[in-house]
């Protein structure tokens, strides 16, 4: 079944780490709406992606929705957005790297219904998008970049 267009159920909850642990990270019908409004953020990315590199932008998700069990075997906190199905973890290497992603994005958060946007460069090599459809409550937060040492305000190249 598909969330929007370019996005089905299948890819925003399938998880090579759920698989390998044997989780069921099944979508709970009561976050449906979430779902569909994370996958229409998406879209609105991946047009405004498109736009600007003037071609078709591919987005390859690696984690939507993540239930309560999948969520902490990867080490994320109870008050993440894609136990929600409110966010969603992502690459667009047919624009650019993560880096260059955030850079366009940031200034586009409100015209494209980001609520959060995340430039997460946990270790060397390992770097994507985070974007999710809810406000951070402070609003300073909205705009990030969570790297080794921490979260810094703003999209910073690490």
């Amino acid at each position: 079944m598909n969330l929007s267009p370019h996005f089905t159920i299948a890819s925003f909850v399938a998880s090579t780490r759920a698989a390998q642990l044997g989780i069921d990270n099944s979508l709970p019908p009561e976050l449906m709406a979430n779902a569909v409004a994370t996958a229409e953020m998406l879209e609105r990315i991946r047009a405004t992606l498109g736009d600007r590199a003037g071609y078709t932008v591919p987005i390859l998700l690696t984690s939507g929705y993540r239930c309560p069990a999948l969520n902490t075997a990867v080490g994320s906190g109870i008050t993440s957005d894609h136990l929600r199905a409110q966010a969603a973890d992502w690459s667009a290497p047919a624009f650019g790297s993560p880096l260059q992603i955030c850079q366009v994005l940031a200034p586009l958060v409100s015209m494209l219904g980001i609520g959060q946007l995340i430039y997460e460069c946990p270790a060397p090599g390992r770097r994507w998008v985070h974007a999710s459809t809810r406000l951070p409550q402070k609003m300073v937060d909205r705009v990030i970049t969570i790297g080794p040492g921490g979260a810094d305000l703003g999209i910073q190249a690490l």
